[in-house]
């Protein structure tokens, strides 16, 4: 797909004015203060991936609400903590995965949490059932549309809570030194990176790439593609709700939530990302409060940099960890 955005110039300058209701601050306080009160002590227990250089616990911690979430917690094989720690969020539908996948940032010499997206896991395994929400209107496939009528029903509303809580987790883990945690996440995951950064204290950095869940209006009006596509068709059969659901949306905008966010961060964007358009990176990017740097892909989609940005997100956290 071609490039189809705003120009580079306009995007690295793109700061537009967003729908943001009057108690934002006040929802997220409450929402959090709420769960936080129902927190019951998370828990570990090793188990066998079947390798030999990384050892994996599943990790059981209170998210929304005090609901059990699940995770993994890598760690180097015989490593003396405590170490910094890394917290990735996982892409839409995605799960946890199995123990044996993925454990970079582990090989690189962190502790690598990851946690288990809440009601998905259609293309990696997951294991947290999420609770109803939304009855009495229809629903698109997918979670955009879960209890989008009103913000204290809301999916996100529910899996961002469940990142601020994680990170009060890991700085609990014995493994972890509480000063040095980061959290990090493409796509889904990458909105959720900036909800956890914007919503938890004392984090040392934030590794953010193509960014779902960015400047919602901005974003239907320019893709089908899902999910986003999933509110266009929501809107197309539920047209009288249309105001009412982007109300509930400005609560979980990244762009909303980024002036909070004030650790230095690491961006990606695609040029020819038809999934996350590029003015709606940009446009929580430019929000983000703290030190940031962008590494932009003209010639890439979603996929952004790919297995090659993994390179430029390493460097990012040797220096904000300092090791």
């Amino acid at each position: 797909m071609p490039q189809y955005d705003l120009p580079l110039e306009e995007l690295r300058d793109y700061r537009p004015t967003v729908r943001r209701r009057d108690d934002f601050a006040e929802f997220w306080s409450d929402t959090l203060a709420e769960s936080r009160a129902a927190t019951v002590p998370a828990s570990t227990r090793r188990v066998d991936s079947g390798l030999r250089l990384v050892d994996t616990s599943d990790l059981e911690f209170p998210g929304f609400g005090g609901e059990r979430v699940r995770g993994w917690v890598h760690v180097p094989a015989g490593a003396a903590g405590p170490l910094p720690a890394v917290v990735e969020f996982i892409g839409y539908g995605g799960g946890r995965k199995l123990a044996w996948q993925d454990h970079a940032y582990a090989e690189a010499g962190y502790v690598h949490v990851v946690m288990d997206t809440r009601g998905q896991g259609w293309w990696a395994v997951g294991a947290t059932a999420d609770h109803g929400a939304g009855e009495g209107i229809g629903s698109i496939p997918g979670q955009m549309t879960r209890g989008i009528l009103d913000p204290a029903d809301y999916f996100y509303r529910r899996v961002f809570t469940d990142a601020a809580l994680l990170v009060d987790a890991v700085r609990e883990l014995p493994q972890v030194d509480e000063t040095r945690v980061a959290v990090t996440g493409g796509s889904q995951g990458g909105g959720i990176a900036i909800a956890a950064a914007a919503l938890s204290e004392g984090l040392v950095g934030a590794a953010v790439d193509v960014p779902f869940l960015c400047h919602f209006e901005r974003a239907v009006a320019l893709t089908d593609a899902r999910p986003y596509g999933e509110l266009v068709d929501f809107f197309a059969r539920y047209r009288d709700d249309v105001e009412r659901a982007f109300d509930t949306l400005s609560y979980f905008d990244a762009v909303n939530l980024a002036p909070a966010a004030d650790v230095p961060a690491l961006f990606s964007v695609a040029l020819r990302d038809d999934i996350c358009p590029p003015s709606t990176v940009f446009a929580a990017y430019n929000a983000w409060a703290g030190p940031r740097d962008i590494a932009v892909y003209p010639f890439n989609g979603h996929e952004g940099g790919g297995e090659h940005h993994m390179l430029r997100r390493l460097a990012f956290f040797r220096e904000v960890f300092g090791a």
